[in-house]
């Protein structure tokens, strides 16, 4: 009896000390499920490279897709009317986190849910959309990464005077529909042009049809040079090449607000390039903590700190400016 007795509690034993590594392994081989919300479509474009450094940090974390994570990509196709429809679809799935490539789409996704954390690659002023309480504390079920430093506003229009000479009438390029995001920016650009003695003029544009009324009226304004506001209709796949054609049509120096655009044919562009995959990678790194356990709202929105200046001499060249060398010497990158 003593020996089965000793035979049972080392029996006992073993199966208590197995039942953490147990436990371990299952937990090992759990599937998470992400949901993935892009404004863009899925083939190809101008936002490739976002979802290829989010899947590209995701795999130096240890998370493979179809492996020990299951993504379900879901994109408007250019039509973000169904923003509420696809965040809708990823709530019903239930996935364990959804991350989305805009800040207007993580909004999407936050009126689908309030308990589903949510990841943005990258946004705008989440603050003034609404997305985030705070930067510093979200204080909700959404965090990620922000472009948005009121410094680059200004840096971009002092870009420009610089670049035009006697510089005194700028059109802005948005697309006319009014919100806090927009007030906030009008108001931040009248800020930069008013000490530099520039006049605003406003050229709204909803979507690339309305592109040749937006520049005929800058046209009769008298407009020198273009500054454009972030418009998603206006910039993605197609469209960046039309935006930067009308503008070269006209013979005006545009200063964009991403490095697509001038590879498209702007003048210029000073931002944190929101296509860089390296924006996208440290998107992961929110994703992988977590799932770890930790709260989105906890997490404070990181802000940009490199920012990069684009210049196309080949479209200086065909609108027949010149490039000072002070501007140059600063300049990232430069398409010839």
């Amino acid at each position: 009896m003593k020996f089965k007795e000793a035979a049972l509690s080392f029996s006992l034993v073993f199966v208590l000390l197995a039942a953490p590594l147990v436990a371990d392994a299952q937990q090992s081989r759990k599937v998470h499920r992400i949901g993935y919300l892009s404004q863009f479509s899925g083939a190809g474009g101008p936002q490739a490279p976002q979802l290829t450094g989010f899947l590209i940090g995701m795999r130096e974390l240890g998370y493979v897709d179809g492996k020990n994570i299951a993504i379900e990509y879901r994109y408007t196709e250019g039509k973000n009317e169904r923003l509420p429809e696809l965040a809708a679809d990823l709530v019903r799935l239930n996935v364990d986190i959804i991350v989305t490539e805009t800040g207007g789409a993580a909004l999407q996704a936050k009126r689908a849910t309030q308990t589903i954390p949510i990841v943005m690659q990258v946004s705008g002023d989440p603050v003034t959309l609404g997305v985030v309480v705070s930067l510093a504390r979200p204080g909700v079920n959404v965090t990620g990464l922000t472009a948005f430093n009121t410094a680059t506003i200004k840096r971009r229009m002092q870009l420009l005077a610089e670049a035009v000479p006697n510089l005194t009438h700028v059109g802005v390029l948005w697309d006319g529909v009014g919100s806090p995001v927009r007030d906030r920016e009008w108001a931040d650009v009248r800020a930069v042009a008013q000490p530099l003695k520039v006049q605003l003029s406003s050229m709204a544009a909803r979507g690339p049809e309305e592109l040749p009324a937006a520049f005929a009226e800058a046209a009769r304004q008298h407009v020198q040079a273009v500054f454009m506001f972030d418009v998603p209709p206006l910039t993605r796949d197609a469209a960046a090449a039309l935006t930067a054609g009308q503008a070269l049509k006209n013979r005006l120096p545009m200063m964009a607000h991403n490095s697509w655009l001038t590879e498209q044919g702007c003048l210029m562009s000073y931002n944190t390039d929101i296509f860089l995959p390296e924006l996208s990678r440290r998107a992961a790194t929110y994703v992988d903590r977590i799932l770890k356990g930790a709260k989105p709202g906890d997490l404070p929105v990181e802000q940009p700190t490199k920012f990069e200046l684009v210049i196309n001499l080949k479209t200086a060249k065909a609108i027949g400016l010149t490039i000072p060398q002070s501007i140059l010497k600063q300049a990232d990158r430069v398409f010839e």
